[in-house]
């Protein structure tokens, strides 16, 4: 199965159907499905071919979503970039990808001028009509039949993982991938349907963008892109296009509250809201459900490698706040130590996923060869996240950390995440980020980064007094630094590389 066969099917069935709303554009699916096509037979033309990559360095817009799906037509890979990166890493992205076409936007063709000075790579430019590769004259290709592709052609995407450490790794995605996880586990999970309208709140560059354009084409509903968030636009499009369901990071909750506050009214059609990214904080989760009291809330726990691993439902976001839910069915799961031995419950150790072969069902078929650790990322089939967690006796996991952001100090173990949580639950903090920093006496020492709630001025004593409440002395900051904002990727994580380095500490 491929997900433009499967447009293909939804445009015959739901022609004149609204397929894709993007700020002042609106497709419906027979109109969407044959700009695929045109789109498909212009990128032929300029040399995109069979299992060959289309890098799309472009702000969220229908244009994303076409070229997306004119690329599966022809057999092609997708490598979706993130525009928030700068031009260096979108150049590490086309080369250890191979990308052989760049879809960008005019507006950036300055800043990408050396990039693609002498570079092989042919080009897409949306926005500039006048442009002898511009879309808008791709798009004025003749339609008609394409080219079969082999059954064994089934990789789609190319996602860079963010990493919290070092150079990101490109995961392989199949198509198989996408249509199982985002057009059956989702809609058995979460009961969706063709009669939903999902609102797309974060960028179509990163999969949890895609996940909801896949849900609505897959199932035949329909998709409202936004092309950048603003919250108060997030509300008045949900009023507008009678949105069922909405996808969001913490974040983007956080930012929404004040609005829903002003006009709670305005999200009557919203039936449910799916969260997932960083740790969602238990007051953010009780504010949202006061205001919205018929919406259900699910959050999830998922990664780039392998979609989604747990879920927790409506009811227990009070009644276990603290996990990341339960598997989905169909997910294995095992929590191991460093000999791949399966720890006792209520043990930390690392999380291992596996959904049957790699490629086939929800874990990615691999990593590009030139990742770093693309060897042992997959063994026997399991994949190694490189999350702590542990289960407790009914199955719920629990994640304590990254693996590699442990924080070893005297000779104990800190998890940062439980210090960060330790830290949100201050009075006047918005949000916090833990690395380790080198310490003399201890070899390692917790430094927390800070980011205060609007007016509010937290205080390094009060922080630290507060977290004394909350977790073994051990365990408190011994750093505290206020920042205005944390930095993040294009969906909310807050970014640790960029945070102080060791040994750039002062005191």
């Amino acid at each position: 199965m491929r997900l433009e066969v499967v447009l293909a099917a939804q445009a015959r069935r739901h022609g004149d159907k609204t397929a894709v709303i993007c700020g002042q554009k609106r497709l419906s699916y027979a109109e969407f499905s044959a700009s695929v096509n045109r789109l498909a037979q212009g990128l032929a033309a300029s040399g995109l071919g069979l299992g060959e990559r289309l890098a799309i360095y472009l702000p969220n817009g229908i244009e994303v979503a076409e070229l997306l799906y004119a690329a599966f037509s022809l057999g092609a890979v997708a490598v979706p970039v993130p525009t928030r990166l700068a031009v260096p890493e979108l150049a590490q992205h086309c080369h250890d990808s191979g990308a052989k076409v760049l879809a960008y936007h005019a507006d950036q063709h300055a800043d990408l001028a050396e990039l693609l000075d002498g570079n092989e790579m042919a080009t897409v430019v949306v926005g500039d009509p006048g442009a002898e590769n511009a879309i808008e004259k791709l798009r004025q290709s003749p339609p008609g039949p394409l080219p079969p592709i082999p059954l064994e052609q089934d990789d789609c995407l190319i996602n860079f993982t963010s990493g919290t450490t070092g150079r990101p790794k490109g995961a392989i995605a199949t198509h198989a991938n996408v249509l199982v996880h985002h057009g059956f586990i989702n809609t058995v999970e979460w009961g969706l349907s063709a009669d939903d309208r999902f609102l797309v709140t974060t960028p179509l560059a990163h999969r949890t963008g895609m996940a909801r354009l896949a849900n609505a084409l897959c199932l035949g509903g329909s998709v409202v892109i936004m092309e950048r968030f603003d919250a108060a636009r997030a509300v008045e499009l949900i009023a507008d296009h009678r949105v069922t369901v909405m996808g969001m990071v913490p974040t983007v909750c956080r930012l929404l509250l004040p609005e829903i506050e002003k006009a709670p009214e305005m999200c009557a059609s919203l039936r449910l809201a799916v969260v997932t990214g960083e740790a969602f904080p238990v007051e953010l989760k009780q504010r949202f459900i006061e205001l919205l009291p018929h919406v259900r809330l699910v959050s999830f726990f998922a990664m780039t490698e392998v979609g989604g691993v747990t879920s927790l439902g409506h009811e227990e976001q009070f009644s276990h706040p603290k996990s990341v839910g339960r598997p989905t069915p169909g997910v294995e799961t095992r929590i191991v130590d460093d000999k791949g031995r399966d720890v006792p419950q209520g043990e930390v150790g690392e999380l291992v996923v596996r959904t049957g072969r790699p490629g086939a069902y929800s874990v990615m078929k691999g990593y590009l060869e030139n990742s770093p650790e693309a060897e042992g990322a997959i063994r026997d089939g399991w994949f190694h996240t490189g999350d702590l967690a542990y289960a407790d006796a009914d199955g719920y996991l629990y994640i304590a950390d990254r693996k590699k952001d442990m924080i070893l100090s005297g000779g104990l173990n800190i998890y940062s995440k439980e210090v960060e949580q330790a830290i949100m639950s201050c009075e006047g903090v918005a949000d916090a980020a833990v690395i380790g920093v080198p310490d003399a006496e201890f070899g390692e020492a917790v430094m927390a980064f800070v980011e205060p709630e609007p007016g509010e001025n937290p205080t390094e004593d009060g922080i630290v007094a507060h977290c004394r409440t909350l977790i073994a002395s051990y365990k408190k900051p011994k750093y505290v630094v206020f920042v205005d904002e944390l930095p993040r990727n294009a969906i909310g994580k807050v970014l640790k590389r960029e945070l102080a380095a060791p040994g750039e500490v002062s005191k």
